[in-house]
Parts: C-alpha cells; sequence; structure tokens
C-alpha cells in the first residue's frame, strides 16, 4: 500500500473527479483500483490528496508530449525509459518501456537499455542522449564536456532544453513514487541485515572486528 492515505471518489473535489471519470470511469479508485495500463492507480490516488500539484504534474505531462516539441518522441522515451532504470523507479521504467516501442524503438532495443553502454544495438545519436541521460540522473547533472559536445551533434538546443526537462521531471517522479510506493515501486527496502545462524553470531562478530 502507498504510505500517504489515497482520496476517495466521495472525497475528491470537481477537478479531481474529472480526471477519476477519465482514468476509472465511475468506479471508486480506491476500492476498486486499477488502471487501463494495468497498473493499481494509487499514483493518481494519492496526488489527489493535494490538488493543485496533481493538476501542476499533469499539465507538465501534456507539456512533454505537445507537437509544438522539437525533440521526438523516440529521443524522449529513450532517455525517460534510461531514466527509470537509473532512478531505480520500477514504475517510471515499467510504464516507459510501453511508451518507448509505442515511439518506435524495438523491443530488441528496450530490453538493452538497462545495459546500454556494452550493447551494439544503439547508434550514435542513442548513445549520446542515453550518456547524457545518465550523467543528469546518476551524477546529479555533472555532464562532462565530451558527452554534452557529443549530444550537440545530433540534437539543436531547443531539443538539448526539453530533452534535459524531460528527464529531470521523471527523475523527480521517480523519486516521489520510490519514496511513498506508489505503483509497482510498493516494495519494501532490500538493503536489509541477513541474520546469522544464532550460535554462530558471536563468531561472525569477532571475524569482523577482526
Amino acid at each position: 500500500m502507498p504510505r500517504l492515505r489515497q482520496v476517495r471518489r466521495s472525497e475528491a473535489d470537481s477537478e479531481v473527479l474529472a480526471t477519476y471519470q477519465r482514468l476509472f470511469q465511475d468506479r471508486d479508485p480506491v476500492a476498486e483500483p486499477g488502471t487501463a495500463t494495468g497498473t493499481p492507480g494509487n499514483w493518481w490516488t494519492v496526488f489527489a490528496l493535494v490538488p493543485d500539484i496533481m493538476a501542476h504534474a499533469q499539465v507538465g505531462f501534456g507539456v512533454l508530449n505537445s507537437k509544438r516539441r522539437t525533440l521526438t518522441p523516440y529521443q524522449r522515451e529513450l532517455g525517460l525509459t534510461r531514466a527509470g532504470f537509473a532512478r531505480g523507479s520500477q514504475f517510471v521504467f515499467s510504464q516507459h518501456s510501453k511508451a518507448a516501442r509505442s515511439a518506435g524503438i524495438p523491443d530488441q532495443k528496450v530490453a538493452h537499455i538497462p545495459s546500454w553502454s556494452v550493447s551494439p544495438l544503439f547508434d550514435d545519436m542513442d548513445r549520446a542522449i542515453l550518456a547524457y541521460t545518465d550523467q543528469l540522473t546518476l551524477e546529479d547533472g555533472r555532464v562532462q564536456d565530451a558527452v554534452f559536445e557529443s549530444l550537440r551533434i545530433h540534437l539543436s538546443d531547443e531539443a538539448i532544453m526539453e530533452l534535459t526537462y524531460a528527464v529531470a521531471t521523471y527523475g523527480m517522479h521517480a523519486t516521489i513514487c520510490r519514496a511513498l510506493r506508489l505503483e509497482y515501486d510498493d516494495v519494501p527496502e532490500r538493503i536489509v541485515e541477513i541474520a546469522a545462524p544464532g550460535n554462530q553470531a558471536a563468531d561472525v562478530m569477532g571475524q569482523i572486528s577482526r
């Protein structure tokens, strides 16, 4: 379950209700969860706690998908799918893997996005986008000159601005989903202590202290 309370249909204001109707029809998405893409749908029911933040996020999605964009859907989804993987968000990675295929990225390339740096499937443009995405997400924007100059060979300044904004936006969403355990990021912490057998605990502590 998400870490925050979900907003039932009966509690929702008119703006949230319009979104619920579009995504869930007449169902209460808390009592009867599930979206057309197969996700639980609790991103929406938790964001509905603060309707203007939910509205702001939805406007942002529209901006990134606008026909006014110079960046192509292929280029955008290549970056966003990698951003989901790099940020460790199962939800963002899973959803944008599907979007990547819809944008014309072949199945085999999508499958190799996690290991792109050693894959022969990606051309120079792909690799420039993926390297830039990694430095935005994994290096917190500490982008090396060589990576940026490689990107400029393939993308205009406008397209680079759009890619930067898109990747940073979804990096934020990946972080939010993991923190609040939304959708496919509703998973327990995997880095935990594994207990040693009871009668060996003292021996283990002795080994560690040596």
